[in-house]
């Protein structure tokens, strides 16, 4: 299934010149939950990006650099942008599919995009977002900390599959 690429993911080349690995794609199921609706009965605005953090996440274990990772390697790694697009909403009890997909990037940061499917495979939502690696004084960090680097090259050199859900 094809995900918009936004032009902040727009680089195909390896900083050597080489072609950049595919993004890694990651997906989890889930049900809307009763207190997730408004007035309107739909899913209220504001937890579309609760939906992505699921499946962000979800493919960070997967990948062995998600949040544990970086609390053992002493990395915050905050959200710097977040943009959501919204397609049409979720109602009530409504199943859905939240895909995140890990973008290639030799900076100090990961670059995550989103699609939220509903049980038709219709798309709901889809959005990006942007996450900088930080010492734990509160700079930025200027290069990938050496556990994620050590991920790169692994993704870069094809050892890491390019996707995965979690259980149906």
């Amino acid at each position: 299934m094809a995900m918009m690429r936004y032009p902040y993911f727009a680089s195909s080349l390896c900083l050597d010149g080489s072609a950049a690995p595919a993004p890694i794609e990651y997906s989890v199921q889930r049900i809307v939950r009763f207190d997730e609706v408004d007035v309107l009965e739909i899913v209220w605005h504001g937890h579309y990006a609760s939906y992505f953090e699921d499946a962000r996440v979800a493919l960070g274990e997967h990948l062995g650099i998600g949040y544990s990772t970086l609390y053992r390697e002493r990395v915050p790694a905050p959200i710097k942008q977040l943009f959501v697009n919204y397609h049409r909403p979720l109602v009530f009890a409504e199943r859905c599919r939240i895909i995140a997909r890990l973008h290639w990037c030799e900076s100090a940061r990961m670059n995550m995009s989103y699609k939220i499917l509903n049980a038709q495979g219709a798309t709901v939502a889809t959005g990006f977002s942007v996450q900088m690696f930080m010492q734990t004084t509160g700079e930025y960090l200027t290069r990938q900390p050496d556990f994620y680097a050590a991920f790169c090259q692994r993704w870069k050199q094809g050892q890491i599959p390019p996707s995965a859900s979690a259980g149906k």
